[in-house]
């Protein structure tokens, strides 16, 4: 849903805010339309009564939830009207924490939605000045609370390495949204990417990025205080309560498949992955017109695919399994070993207990980062691969 009250400086997603579109293209009406298009399309290429049943929906943005919860529940039926639902579908919606109310998170619930992820981002007022978030940090709370009176799980995100971001500012963040004791917390470190508004405020020396000293302390604050509090880690930025995993990025991290709805969505099916034009009015008129809104594709070779896994495939807690190495991976293990930066675990990791496991394979053996390794995790990729460095 890509549509945003205001555009925040950090920002490179696909978003429009008021303003930014003219002429239908800037109608949400438009939009939805257009979607609802792209899902009979799908359909037509994914026969319904063939496919597993649908395990997972995530409905991203921009910001979905300034659209009426009754909008965004009428396209879930219309996907699972199609696709039959698993039992256990878990179903999210990102949302800001001042574009909800209890009325729509409890519709939402109703509707079939599971699970909100709100973009908190940090606690501190100066922080969010900094990153043009226009919510008040005391919305958060009421928005949590009023996701759990409806009944749906909740993750938080928060974003360290702000410029002007103290140690101590993160930590403030990071006991705030422990407090409210959502289900599920990410954090990321802020990425400035070029053609953003930020970016041109580095480029100005109007602010000054953190190095790289100082968001490793922060990010080895975050595991420590949310271990502490009963969080996992399962993906190098990502913490849950056990069995609150986020499911839906589980599927791109372990390379499953997904048909991405939208203007700039990304999907990958059966090693094929393609992207949709990004302008929303160029994605309506293919659309009205019949045509796919898909810009491009790429058929990926073996080679890319196992690039990505193990690219992917490190970065979570249950670990790389060794067999799924190519030689010059498995001969770089020792050394990333002594260098503090995967250990080796012979069991399947899937909770037996000790004594249980079985006899090790090279499929059950398997590589998991340390918490220097999820540090340098780019490193550990490029070394797997066969690269130096």
């Amino acid at each position: 849903m890509p549509f945003c009250r205001v555009r925040c400086g950090y920002c490179d997603f696909n978003t429009y805010a008021p303003g930014e579109l003219t002429g239908p293209a800037g109608a949400s009406t438009t939009y939805e339309e257009a979607l609802a298009r792209e899902v009979a399309l799908a359909a037509g290429v994914l026969a319904p009564a063939d496919t597993l049943p649908l395990a997972t929906v995530f409905v991203g943005g921009g910001t979905p939830t300034l659209l009426p919860s009754e909008h965004l529940t009428a396209h879930l039926r219309r996907i699972a009207a199609i696709w039959r639902p698993a039992d256990d579908m878990e179903v999210t919606t990102e949302a800001n924490p001042d574009s909800v109310t209890r009325e729509s998170l409890a519709h939402l619930r109703a509707g079939g939605f599971t699970r909100v992820s709100f973009g908190m981002q940090s606690a501190v007022p100066h922080v969010l000045a900094t990153l043009e978030r226009t919510h008040d940090p005391a919305n958060v709370a009421t928005a949590v609370a009023a996701a759990k009176a409806a009944g749906l799980d909740v993750s938080l995100d928060l974003i360290y390495g702000t410029p002007g971001e103290s140690l101590q500012d993160w930590r403030a963040s990071l006991e705030a949204a422990i407090a409210l004791e959502p289900d599920h917390i990410s954090a990321y470190a802020l990425v400035v990417e070029d053609g953003t508004k930020m970016a041109a405020q580095v480029r100005r020396g109007q602010i000054t990025l953190p190095d790289d000293d100082d968001e490793a302390d922060k990010y080895e604050l975050a595991d420590e205080l949310l271990s502490a509090a009963g969080y996992d880690w399962y993906e190098v930025s990502n913490w849950s309560r056990p069995g609150k995993e986020c499911r839906h990025n589980l599927r791109y991290w372990q390379g499953g498949n997904w048909w991405g709805f939208g203007p700039g969505a990304h999907s990958h099916v059966a090693g094929v992955r393609w992207w949709n034009v990004k302008h929303p009015g160029a994605y309506a008129d293919r659309l009205a017109q019949g045509v796919s809104p898909a810009a491009a594709r790429e058929v990926l070779t073996p080679e890319q695919q196992y690039d990505e896994r193990v690219l992917l495939g490190i970065r979570l807690a249950g670990g790389l399994p060794v067999g799924a190495l190519a030689p010059a991976g498995v001969a770089a293990i020792p050394a990333l070993v002594a260098d503090g930066l995967v250990t080796e675990h012979s069991a399947d990791m899937d909770g037996s207990a000790p004594g249980d496991e079985p006899a090790p394979t090279p499929h059950t053996h398997r590589l998991v980062l340390t918490l220097r390794g999820r540090l340098l995790a780019d490193t550990v990729v490029r070394r797997l691969l066969g690269f130096a460095g």
